[in-house]
């Protein structure tokens, strides 16, 4: 069984930061490429950032500049670092790990938390 837990969503003045996580527990061999995703209400879930397992990012142009993906290795752990937060990030926030177990590779989502950008 794999899981993954996010936390650090909540709610935000416009302008201000938050830094969501992302940690994956359970029998995995290694973790290829982490991503966050996010889900408007109304909207379909939208790609946000991408981190390789070298390391190697890709961003949403909605977000480029603004929001940091990283990642700790060690701790199979997905760091987001959202600044200079505008009302239309709020939304569900999810990660999706493409991770390798014995004998499989495939792709698991967190349960998501919630970013308000609000005043």
């Amino acid at each position: 069984q794999v899981q993954l837990v996010e936390s650090g969503g909540g709610l935000v003045q416009p302008g201000g930061s938050l830094r969501l996580s992302c940690a994956a527990s359970g029998s995995i061999l290694s973790i290829n490429t982490m991503a966050w995703y996010r889900q408007a209400p109304g909207k379909q879930r939208e790609l946000v950032a991408t981190i390789a397992a070298g390391g190697s990012t890709s961003y949403a142009d909605s977000v480029k500049g603004r929001f940091l993906i990283s990642r700790e290795n060690a701790k199979n752990t997905v760091y987001l670092e959202m600044n200079s937060l505008k009302s239309e990030d709020t939304a569900v926030y999810y990660c999706n790990c493409n991770i390798r177990r014995l004998g499989v590779t495939r792709d698991y989502w967190g349960q998501g938390t919630q970013v308000t950008v609000s005043s």
